[in-house]
């Protein structure tokens, strides 16, 4: 291995590793498998790590990580659109998958209340209120307006919290009606 090359990996390993667990998540809600998902991080961290070079240090690593996973995610739409999938496999898919619980979120009903958000908005409310990442880093990631971005979470939080009235009212909240 040349040493701007082994350079160069130390540096990804170094830098970008560290959000493999954040983007692990992610990857398990969008796919809602386990195998897919971690397909599809190690799928991220090797076009992460074959592109490492026109990454800009000084840049957020972390949204840039994101953007990859999500064109890497929306390429495999893509593809698997354009196949033709057997009975059985599409029966398979409809098995009932039990998700991974998040690392902040640990109720059941909480965790079913955000699966019933429409996906469109789910997805930025998970970036945004589980993972934690900004306004800009879920537009970067997501490769929407950043308007887009606040819009989406807004109808997404909404969305959750008409969701869990009844949840809040049965853990002894008092719910503005």
């Amino acid at each position: 291995m040349r040493q701007d090359s082994k350079e160069r990996l130390e540096a990804f390993e170094t830098e970008a590793m560290g959000y493999a667990d954040q983007l692990f998540r992610v990857a398990l809600r969008l796919s809602r498998d386990r195998a897919k998902a971690e397909d599809l991080l190690q799928e991220t961290l090797l076009q992460g790590w074959r592109s490492f070079h026109r990454f800009e240090p000084g840049t957020n690593l972390r949204a840039w990580l994101y953007k990859i996973l999500f064109n890497v995610y929306y390429s495999g739409l893509r593809q698997e659109r354009l196949k033709i999938v057997p009975v059985e496999e599409t029966i398979a898919e409809t098995i009932a998958w039990d998700p991974q619980t998040p690392r902040n979120i640990e109720d059941e009903e909480v965790l079913a209340a955000l699966d019933r958000v429409p996906r469109d908005y789910q997805i930025p409310v998970v970036l945004a209120d589980v993972e934690e990442l900004s306004y800009r880093e879920i537009a970067e990631a997501m490769g929407i307006p950043l308007g887009t971005v606040m819009s989406r979470l807004h109808r997404g939080r909404k969305i959750l919290r008409m969701e869990l009235t009844g949840y809040a009212r049965s853990a002894g909240y008092q719910v503005a009606e």
